[in-house]
């Protein structure tokens, strides 16, 4: 009878805590509809190549295949720009009979996608040439053949067979050596096979998807953890009264948080530099930018989810409470941060990923490491972060008001 009491203690708490209640039966709804959204419409990769002294032909072939898009280039510099630029994915250049192929592979499965696109546009494109041999090889020999065979009957119906026979000998040899020399032709076209040669902008072939999501699981991670201490840490502050006696002296509300910012910075600092330290030579990834600029962006961004641990600390009245929040508003991060290419997928769902800092601090870290941009070059994605910060440090000074017993 004492467990059954217990256990009606324990379900009248929960179904009272209507937070709870939420968490265990809308929240796993929510995520399974979002995840469907995400992976429903994200189901092609889009590719742009760019040509440069190759035929209409093979254009015309990579150009027919679904979710490929080719320009053409009138030099190799002007090809090098937009593959700098982002506007292209990869280069096709035509020297002679071969071809020599590059790849941005900051993405791998953009680099697959250049490479089966090429090969099979080109496969076409000689299976085409050499039907195209084949009949005009087809169409010669059977005029041959009609020569033969008036050759013969001319050979039968002549009454002087010496001199008829020496002039069907020498028109058989001359038609039989025509022949031969067309069919060697025919080898020759089928037997010249082009050599490719393929260069990589970043990494190597051996370059994976992981290399693409590890700068946004870099910044994902420092977000998560300083989110979790910082906001279980006011949490704690608050329900210990230590926060109460705190708001009861004439302290300023901007004072207390720009305090606990510091203080919890500091360790935000030295924790996000470990993660980047030890992501970057433990994994062995490769940083074509600079190491300092790496550090900053996710110092930024450490900011801004200490900030926004505080604020949703204020919303808490438990540690368990606090850890509901964890599926609602972490999550959806990680599915809209970059990690799931969002290149093909609906408007609105791309639209909701510019309220969410840990894409502009992965897009930021995704250009230093990959492509070597300079950190003066990434003026938006860190302002977007600074506004973020501003905002969230802003109402967690308003938040602190409901607090202050006047």
């Amino acid at each position: 009878m004492r467990t059954i009491g217990i256990m009606n203690r324990v379900l009248k708490e929960l179904f009272r805590d209507k937070r709870t209640l939420a968490l265990m039966f809308i929240a796993p709804i929510l995520i399974m509809l979002l995840m469907s959204v995400i992976f429903n419409t994200n189901s092609s990769t889009d590719v742009s190549i760019g040509t440069v002294s190759v035929s209409h032909k093979l254009n015309k072939q990579m150009a027919d295949i679904k979710h490929v898009s080719v320009k053409t280039y009138g030099t190799k510099q002007a090809a090098k720009k937009a593959l700098k630029n982002e506007k292209i994915d990869a280069i096709v250049k035509k020297n002679g009979n071969n071809y020599s192929l590059t790849y941005a592979n900051t993405d791998s499965t953009k680099t697959a996608t250049v490479k089966m696109a090429f090969k099979n546009a080109l496969t076409t494109t000689s299976v085409n040439q050499l039907k195209s041999a084949l009949t005009k090889s087809t169409k010669a020999t059977m005029k041959l053949k009609a020569q033969l065979q008036a050759i013969q009957t001319q050979q039968a119906a002549a009454t002087a067979a010496a001199k008829s026979n020496s002039s069907a000998t020498t028109a058989q040899q001359a038609a039989s050596t025509k022949a031969t020399s067309t069919t060697t032709a025919t080898k020759s076209t089928s037997q010249k096979n082009p050599k490719i040669t393929n260069h990589y902008v970043y990494g190597d072939k051996d370059t994976g998807y992981f290399a693409k999501m590890l700068p946004i699981l870099m910044g994902f991670f420092v977000f998560f953890f300083v989110f979790l201490i910082s906001g279980m840490a006011l949490l704690k502050e608050r329900t210990s009264g230590t926060l109460d006696r705190l708001l009861a002296t004439p302290v300023r509300r901007s004072s207390i948080v720009f305090g606990y910012m510091l203080s919890y910075g500091v360790l935000a600092i030295i924790q996000t530099i470990l993660i980047v330290l030890a992501t970057v030579w433990m994994l062995g990834i490769e940083v074509v930018g600079n190491m300092a600029s790496v550090i900053v962006i996710n110092l930024i961004l450490a900011l801004v989810a200490l900030a926004f641990g505080i604020l949703l600390s204020t919303f808490a009245n438990s540690e368990f409470q606090m850890m509901q929040f964890i599926p609602i508003v972490i999550v959806p991060q990680v599915f809209f941060s970059g990690i799931i290419p969002l290149d093909s997928m609906a408007a609105w769902v791309k639209d909701i990923s510019y309220i969410i800092p840990i894409k502009y601090a992965g897009d930021a870290v995704t250009d230093i490491i990959m492509r070597g941009t300079s950190i003066w070059h990434l003026g938006f994605d860190i302002g977007i972060l600074l506004i973020f910060l501003v905002v969230l440090t802003f109402l967690n000074i308003v938040g602190l008001k409901r607090y202050r017993k006047v």
